[in-house]
């Protein structure tokens, strides 16, 4: 088979790569490929398959009638087991292969499995797919007890869901005493940590999983401390990483990911990379980083499928600033997280910074029996970090402000005060501008 236009993953980033694609090129051949047999769908969903808040067949981010539309071969349950970017082919896991002209990767994360002994041997779930979903749902059915190891994303979202479906949930720390350590700084986490406490959650923070052991049908945790847990149920959430080993030996430059500049482009000629999958550039430094959030699958899909349709300059047309070019470029990673828990909402947009750090400064409010969080942090009068909790703000605009590096020197005190109103008006002004 050959293709002018391939894409392996059906997420987020590649179907905004298709969608770009089609901008400036009605009819180039385009062939996605998916590992999974169902239609595309955000993987951000499947905690609430599990919580049972949204139906499977309202999931769907495209239906077939998209593909034939815009003349994409869909091939689902397809899985990329080699690429040859010499010969510039495809190899799938029934043995066939598809030859393309420009390819792009977005084949998203996998689940990273911690060495604990006797974990490998033992029966546990994970949560990265739609069949991962089904078969924990499955499990729930029977179930009394379920242990999580991990306090990430994905452990605190499942322990939320296993709890109001009736068992009973401990969750296991990770490598840090703390929840949700990569997305919230301590003070938000404790308050989200006490939520979960109140809601009969236990968070074991203070001790690893050491051994694990399948014992008639239950799992056998043994801690760090010498101390046993048993569950009807184990769900592993440690962490991800990209999904590129398929891609070891094809000669592009990797690190923890696929290495890319600002077009999205690797270092092999006529291939992009896009997602979770691409190590790009960083909005505050000039190291590559992965920054695997959905903002950036979006920006990154359609920057990679603007360049593969070999347009790396836009056209701006609006009656208010006539007509101007405009690049496409990436502009840099910048973290940006929610979690919605127990009818309350946390979010975190940029940097954090210790509370000590120079350079930098610091405003923060806490209202602890309110569940209110605040923290905004500044450099050079700019905003580069904010944490909320049920504080009314959209993360989006956040981000906005903090990406146009607006000065905000006249306004800080304000904008502590007001943040959503503040926060409107720049974005106002700067649209209108």
């Amino acid at each position: 088979m050959q293709t002018k236009y391939l894409i392996i993953g059906s997420s987020h980033a590649g179907l905004n790569a298709a969608d770009e694609i089609r901008v400036y090129d009605e009819e180039g051949p385009i062939t996605m490929i998916s590992m999974e047999n169902c239609l595309p769908y955000s993987p951000t969903v499947l905690p609430y398959i599990i919580s049972d808040k949204v139906k499977e067949k309202n999931i769907y981010l495209r239906d077939e009638k998209y593909f034939q539309e815009n003349k994409v071969t869909f091939l689902k349950g397809t899985k990329a087991v080699g690429v040859d970017t010499k010969a510039s082919k495809v190899l799938l896991s029934d043995g066939n292969e598809i030859g393309y002209e420009k390819l792009l990767v977005s084949t998203g994360s996998t689940p990273t499995i911690p060495p604990i002994s006797g974990l490998h041997e033992s029966s546990y779930h994970v949560l990265q797919t739609m069949e991962d979903a089904h078969k924990i749902n499955q499990a729930a059915k029977t179930a009394k007890s379920a242990v999580i190891l991990g306090t990430g994303l994905v452990g605190m979202h499942a322990a939320e869901s296993l709890a109001k479906k009736g068992l009973k949930v401990e969750l296991v720390r990770g490598r840090r005493p703390a929840v949700l350590p990569n997305y919230f700084d301590k003070e938000a986490g404790k308050l989200i940590h006490k939520v979960f406490l109140e809601n009969g959650v236990l968070c074991n923070l203070n001790n690893r999983a050491d051994q694990v052991e399948s014992l008639n049908g239950k799992s056998k945790i043994i801690l760090k401390d010498g101390n046993p847990l048993e569950a009807d149920l184990l769900l592993v959430g440690t962490g991800v990483r990209s999904r590129i080993d398929f891609i070891a030996n094809s000669g592009l430059q990797m690190d923890k990911g696929i290495v890319v500049d600002n077009m999205m482009r690797t270092s092999a000629e006529n291939v992009w990379a896009a997602g979770d999958v691409a190590q790009a550039d960083d909005f505050f430094s000039d190291k590559k980083i992965l920054n695997g959030i959905l903002p950036d699958a979006f920006e990154q899909g359609k920057i990679a499928g603007a360049s593969m349709a070999g347009k790396e300059i836009g056209i701006l047309n609006l009656p208010e600033v006539a007509e101007k070019d405009i690049s496409f470029p990436y502009a840099g990673g910048i973290s940006m997280n929610t979690f919605n828990f127990y009818e309350n909402r946390a979010f975190s947009v940029g940097m954090s910074v210790p509370e000590d750090e120079e350079g930098y400064e610091i405003d923060k409010m806490l209202l602890p029996t309110g569940c209110v969080y605040q923290k905004m942090i500044f450099k050079d009068s700019c905003l580069v970090g904010f944490f909320g909790i049920n504080v009314p703000l959209e993360p989006g605009i956040i981000m906005n402000i903090i990406r146009r590096k607006v000065d905000m020197r006249s306004m800080k005190a304000e904008f502590a005060v007001n943040p959503l109103g503040v926060s409107r008006h720049i974005m106002w002004s700067s649209w209108r501008g």
